[in-house]
């Protein structure tokens, strides 16, 4: 009997119950569903980073530079989740010798949103080469996604910079005011009036705003991932921008633009950013005298800009 008690003791010891079929199961589907989400996960990561190099690819790989007028831009994803979007920026020589300015950003969050951009960035340029009027710009290419049937809509704020008579044109597409600030100490956002997003009512007319740079300055061009988050509204955004202008208006353009698209952090960051930066010089001694201080129709308290547009055809095709 002892003889037997030790030997249960040993078996006790040594054996472990086989689990039940169902716990056994269990353990197995459980095991599959992990390796699914670790496939998918992995799947949609490499499907993001193939989306972020594709809209990375459809972005200008350089900028122009016109005497006296100094550009750079940059481009961030969102830090968080695993959605891309169509934010773009774009700057190109107009037929007129001109040079054309755009920065927008299209409805969505995925590939068809990276795709669609690339039209719209496409189409505002080839438009741009027929035409240097910005309003006939905008319309244009409204009108043309419109009859695309894409069923997408686009924001957008195109300029338009004669470096011979320093006139700025703006129209803008429900987009995200530009910033400025001069060497004069003015500095503001500027408060144009503008029409809908590109591709939502046809045979839209945009208004279009004149300006003329008179001074040495710089022009901010963004999109709303810089300024505005679920929790930070855009005026805060578009506060703390015009304060980086303001006090980096005289730095050089690619240390600016890296410090506008930072404001993105405070944001939380959770859409893409693209920053167009614009360093003005100021005319030149062969330009003749100029006849006032500042840039005019840049106006207002503390250079915050309420211009009036104009209704008929501004710049001559």
């Amino acid at each position: 009997m002892p003889g037997a008690v030790m030997r249960g003791e040993r078996g006790d010891r040594g054996h472990r119950p086989e689990p039940p079929d169902s716990v056994q199961q269990l353990l197995v589907a459980l095991g599959q569903l992990v390796d699914q989400a670790v496939e998918r996960i992995e799947f949609q990561r490499a499907r993001v980073e193939l989306a972020v190099a594709l809209q990375r690819h459809m972005l200008p790989p350089g900028l122009p530079e016109l005497p006296g007028l100094h550009l750079a831009a940059r481009y961030a994803p969102a830090r968080d989740g695993l959605d891309v979007g169509g934010d773009w920026y774009d700057a190109f020589v107009m037929h007129d010798g001109s040079l054309g300015l755009t920065i927008g950003d299209v409805q969505g969050h995925d590939v068809e949103a990276i795709a669609f951009m690339g039209q719209v960035r496409t189409s505002l340029r080839a438009l741009a080469q027929a035409t240097s009027d910005t309003r006939e710009v905008l319309g244009r290419a409204n009108d043309l996604l419109i009859a695309m049937g894409v069923g997408r809509f686009a924001t957008c704020c195109f300029l338009r910079f004669d470096p011979v008579t320093r006139d700025l044109t703006v129209s803008r597409a429900g987009h995200v005011p530009m910033v400025w600030a001069t060497a004069g100490g003015r500095y503001g956002i500027a408060l144009d009036n503008g029409g809908p997003p590109l591709g939502i009512v046809a045979g839209e007319r945009y208004p279009v705003t004149h300006r003329r740079l008179t001074e040495a300055g710089a022009l901010v061009l963004l999109t709303d991932g810089v300024v505005e988050g679920p929790h930070y509204p855009m005026e805060s955004g578009l506060a703390e921008v015009a304060a980086l202008v303001r006090a980096g208006f005289d730095a050089d353009p690619d240390v600016l633009a890296s410090a506008v698209v930072k404001v993105a952090d405070l944001t939380g960051h959770r859409d893409d950013a693209a920053v167009l930066a614009v360093c003005y010089d100021g005319p030149r001694d062969d330009d003749g005298p100029q006849d006032d201080d500042g840039w005019h129709g840049f106006d207002g308290p503390h250079g915050f800009d309420s211009p009036q547009d104009h209704d008929g055809p501004d710049v001559p095709a």
